[in-house]
């Protein structure tokens, strides 16, 4: 009994989750204005959406920030994780620390202090503030996807490698960095991830004249839904799954290598 309760229990929370997505999908495919009534199946909504200036900009702004974020938040965090783990077990602690609390802080949080930096340092807000605050909230999550990487390789292989005359560059190219790329991989894909959809952070970092999708959503919905709202709610909705799929694969991936390797 208490296990057809669980089930149960489960099945009630993915309906209450997904269903509402579900109805977004399908209503983005409805031929007609009214969310009340199916008037046929079409695809005029995302035809109209790809016509909007605004909704194609509003993708640029996204996707370009979002490729940016990933880039130079994982090659920071990734230097910035060697660094870490090369330090001694104290600091590396307090590093690690300081590393995590802007994980656990609110998004809003982080946008309105972000936001007042900004104003206090006199840097107009919009397209390079908001790759700035991409960048600042993404570099810890490639923190932690590399740092285990660096823990699981040998810690005397770069040594070995300089006594072996490779210089440092060469070293953290052709040891560290292969030992580590499942991580590296991992955080980018993260990275790119929470940058897509993002909006508190986006909202506070910005300007009205530079949105990105999340952040024209929002506007628009202030006005009433429009049919290409869900449309484009839906596209962004499957990319996302897509992403998080793709994440997901690739750390089970890494994780069935390892208990292999063990084993």
């Amino acid at each position: 009994m208490s296990k057809l309760v669980r089930r149960g229990y489960l099945v009630l929370v993915l309906l209450f989750l997904y269903v509402p997505i579900i109805v977004l999908i399908l209503q983005s495919f409805n031929a007609g204005i009214s969310r009340a009534k199916w008037e046929g199946f079409s695809l005029r909504w995302y035809a109209e959406l790809f016509k909007s200036p605004s909704i194609m900009n509003a993708l640029y702004v996204t996707v370009t920030i979002a490729l940016l974020a990933a880039l130079i938040s994982t090659v920071l965090g990734t230097l910035a994780a060697i660094g870490i783990h090369a330090l001694r077990r104290r600091p590396q602690a307090i590093m690690m620390t300081m590393t995590n609390i802007p994980m656990t802080m609110p998004d809003i949080v982080t946008g309105i202090s972000l936001m007042l930096l900004f104003i206090f340092t006199q840097v107009p807000r919009g397209y390079f503030t908001m790759l700035l605050a991409h960048v600042t909230f993404n570099i810890p999550y490639v923190i932690l996807s590399v740092m285990p990487k660096l823990k699981q390789m040998n810690r005397y292989s770069y040594e070995a490698a300089l006594d072996l005359g490779a210089t440092p560059g060469y070293a953290l190219r052709h040891v560290i960095l292969p030992a580590v790329m499942p991580g590296v991989i991992t955080g980018a894909l993260l990275s790119f991830t929470l940058s897509l959809d993002d909006f508190t952070i986006s909202y506070f970092t910005t300007s009205p004249l530079v949105q990105n999708l999340s952040t024209l959503i929002y506007s628009e919905a202030r006005k009433g839904i429009k049919p290409t709202m869900n449309a484009l709610s839906a596209l962004m909705f499957i990319a996302l799954l897509v992403l998080l799929l793709a994440v997901n694969r690739r750390v089970t991936a890494t994780d069935n290598t390892k208990n292999g390797g063990k084993s």
